[in-house]
Parts: structure tokens; C-alpha cells; sequence
């Protein structure tokens, strides 16, 4: 299978921002180190400090699938619970 590319778009509560950003930077390390992840890189919106958008790059979907259920994001999700208004998630593959 070819590589898989993650789009994930966090939209913020605007009391938030602080905390969840915190808690997506300590997911950076942990998941950074895990099998298949080739890149997992965290992005802020210059003009809506809401936004948060990670670009992910993965050797398969099962490793993807791997990530999606580690402790760490577990941990992640309950930390802030509450504090996220939207979120979407793009599967995505290369075309050129």
C-alpha cells in the first residue's frame, strides 16, 4: 500500500487555544517516534489562533490505524475534552 497523508483540522474553543495547544504539542515527541510515522507536523493559523491543522505523513494506513489508538491519544482526548468545536480529518493520497 502506498503511503497515506493525514490532514486534521482542530477548531478551538477561543478559551482553549492555550490548553489545547499544549496538549497537541506533547503528542508531537511520542508520535514523531512511532513505527510508520515519516512526518507529524503541527500548524497554527496566523490569522484565527484557533485553528490548528496537523500534516501527517504515514508508511501505511495500518500504522495510521496503529497511531489513532495509542494511550498518548487517549490521554490527549479526555485533557480536552470539551475544548474542541470542530474537527475534520482527510485521508489523502498523492496524485503528483
Amino acid at each position: 500500500m502506498s503511503k497515506l497523508t493525514i490532514v486534521a483540522n482542530i477548531h478551538v474553543n477561543a478559551d482553549k487555544i492555550d490548553l489545547v495547544k499544549a496538549e497537541l504539542e506533547k503528542l508531537i515527541p511520542i508520535t514523531r517516534a512511532e513505527a510508520g510515522c515519516i512526518q507529524y507536523d503541527l500548524h497554527q493559523d496566523n490569522d484565527n489562533p484557533a485553528h490548528f491543522m496537523f500534516y501527517e505523513n504515514w508508511e501505511s494506513r495500518a500504522l495510521w490505524q496503529t497511531h489513532m489508538q495509542a494511550p498518548h491519544l487517549a490521554a490527549y482526548m479526555q485533557a480536552t475534552d470539551g475544548s474542541v468545536a470542530e474537527f475534520t480529518l482527510n485521508e489523502m493520497k498523492v496524485v503528483a
